[in-house]
């Protein structure tokens, strides 16, 4: 009884004092024996529990798409804050700006993707990944509901829901047909890898169908006639690769129709690579007529049907019809069915593109952001808040602002408004301040709300959308990780511009697109570059500028080397014309 009341005593008192855990109390009995007693509770134990806990106050965050944006977005969130999982139809990425050298076969399908799971592996398998589509956005229970798009017996019909706490969209975007008829089912489009895949294996059956005896040569021109629609980056770029293509290597294995070939680009607008620099656009013009490409612009598709296209050229009003034996259809993106629907839950269906602000969070929810080609930002216009930035400028309540007031609130007027920055630029203007010079160019010493509001007026005419581009796109998916990654430390301690129309500032500092130049490769070893600071480059010297670029911009060393081990084959063997 005396050793029972002692080890219960000892067994209080250990509980009570943790410092004592893993304490042994030696008791020697009179008959010599040695009684051994232990706390139950470990350290370990409460280790595990206190890891258990933390574990479970890890918010979820679930990311829809592994493109650009979503890839970007994986490749630097910290998991130890996060509980990431990840949903796509496809386990793995595409280096989307090569798809047109795939098409024929200047590089391999394989050699521009990477596996989803081999890019999550270097964050020690704390990030989930799901193969299957997201099929609705239950915006009010933070849910999503997902289907697995794998052809196998699955328990069920292989629905599942997926809770969040933070929602990333980025899905990208679909073809835009501007509903043509015809054309989803008679044209090739080039989005994804098995676009591309799909598009050269069609450029194979043109030729060998050509070949085939007891066709007319009429028949056998219509065959060899491959149309392009639209005469954007990637319409070009795969005019060009297509020409390479013809003129390197098919003419060469079939001689008896390489008078027959023809290639035409149609273009709406007035000229190709209208958003590059007016020299690009007629350089790349000028090649392709060299080229016996035939470009036709200011031109519309009304129609495609299985051997032929309605053409109306919109300055005269003439419809005519062009027989075809390929067309690929290539005139820009429009929004998924599964943001659609979304964008009705959030009181967003009057528009024609998903609405993020400048943090990249989707107007009208809280927790729900969107990035890449399957949104836009819709930038905050100045005027919006012009009484409100004149307000807090004018801290003596004069009613006037000096150039002094306006100084201090310069920088957050350029942080929170970017249109400002372009505005200066298009009016040559050195200094923010020299927006209050009268209309003379005078300098004056104060002005007042309706002077304050009629030299900025003009500013938001300046407003730009971002491309849809692989550089805007996994520039957003960077941004938003470093500011998922710094919640906690902005909210303590902001860092953004301050708040015009409330009090305080912003937590982060908002979306700001950097633009690095972009690339047209126009075939024959020539392309032509916009790079930053307004310089144009054309020729061979950019072609390889090209390759280098797109070789270091590769997600991994594996597909680095593949890509340029696939440009140094097609040097020495040529493209392979196989139908596999």
């Amino acid at each position: 009884m005396a050793i029972s009341s002692f080890l219960k005593r000892a067994s209080s008192y250990l509980h009570g004092h943790p410092a004592c855990f893993k304490a042994l109390v030696l008791v020697t009995l009179s008959s010599g024996s040695l009684v051994a007693y232990s706390d139950s509770q470990s350290e370990t134990d409460k280790v595990s529990l206190d890891l258990n806990q933390k574990e479970q106050k890890k918010k979820k965050v679930v990311v829809l798409g592994t493109g650009w944006a979503g890839t970007s977005f994986l490749k630097d969130i910290h998991v130890s804050s996060y509980d990431v999982q990840v949903i796509s139809p496809r386990n793995y990425f595409a280096f989307t700006p090569l798809l047109p050298s795939v098409t024929c076969g200047t590089v391999e399908a394989r050699s521009i993707v990477e596996p989803v799971r081999n890019i999550i592996k270097k964050r020690n398998g704390e990030i989930q990944f799901f193969e299957a589509e997201c099929v609705k956005i239950d915006a009010a229970n933070n849910k999503v509901l997902c289907r697995s798009n794998l052809d196998q017996n699955l328990g069920g019909n292989g629905e599942f829901s997926l809770e969040y706490d933070y929602l990333v969209i980025a899905v990208g975007a679909q073809v835009n047909t501007f509903d043509t008829p015809g054309v989803r089912e008679n044209c090739h489009f080039l989005k994804e890898v098995e676009d591309a895949q799909k598009l050269r294996d069609s450029v194979i059956d043109s030729f060998e169908k050509a070949v085939l005896p007891g066709l007319s040569e009429e028949e056998r021109k219509a065959s060899l006639h491959f149309v392009i629609v639209g005469g954007g980056p990637t319409g070009v770029e795969f005019a060009a690769e297509l020409h390479d293509f013809i003129q390197e290597d098919l003419v060469a294995i079939y001689p008896m129709v390489k008078d027959l070939v023809r290639i035409t680009l149609i273009q709406s607008g007035d000229h190709i690579l209208n958003t590059f620099d007016d020299r690009i656009s007629s350089f790349a013009e000028q090649k392709f007529q060299r080229d016996g490409i035939e470009v036709c612009t200011g031109c519309r598709v009304l129609g495609v049907s299985e051997k032929s296209l309605s053409v109306k050229v919109k300055s005269q009003g003439e419809i005519y019809s062009i027989p075809h034996g390929l067309v690929v259809w290539s005139t820009g993106v429009g929004t998924r069915p599964l943001v659609r629907d979304f964008m009705e839950q959030v009181g967003q269906g009057d528009r024609r593109i998903l609405a993020t602000n400048e943090w990249l969070r989707v107007k009208g929810s809280e927790n729900v952001y969107a990035l890449g080609d399957c949104a836009t930002i819709d930038q905050r216009k100045i005027m919006e808040d012009i009484l409100s930035i004149f307000k807090a400028a004018d801290t003596d309540n004069s009613g006037t602002l000096t150039v002094s007031e306006f100084e201090d609130v310069v920088d957050d007027i350029l942080i929170r408004y970017p249109q400002v920055e372009l505005y200066l630029k298009s009016k040559h203007l050195m200094d923010v301040t020299d927006l209050l010079r009268d209309p003379e160019g005078n300098e004056r010493e104060s002005v007042d709300i309706e002077e304050f509001k009629s030299v900025l007026c003009l500013v938001d005419s300046k407003t730009k959308s971002l491309p849809a581009t692989a550089q805007v796109a996994a520039q957003q998916g960077t941004y938003l990780s470093k500011c998922f990654n710094r919640r906690q430390q902005c909210q303590e301690h902001p860092e953004g511009p301050r708040r015009f129309s409330g009090s305080g500032q912003h937590h982060f500092r908002p979306f700001r697109y950097k633009h690095f130049g972009k690339f047209a490769p126009l075939g024959g070893e020539q392309a032509a570059a916009e790079l930053p600071g307004d310089w144009v480059s054309m020729g061979h010297s950019t072609q390889w500028l090209w390759y280098s670029v797109y070789a270091s911009k590769q997600v991994s060393w594996r597909t680095r080397v593949l890509v340029v081990s696939d440009w140094a084959r097609r040097f020495v063997f040529g493209r392979d014309s196989s139908r596999i």
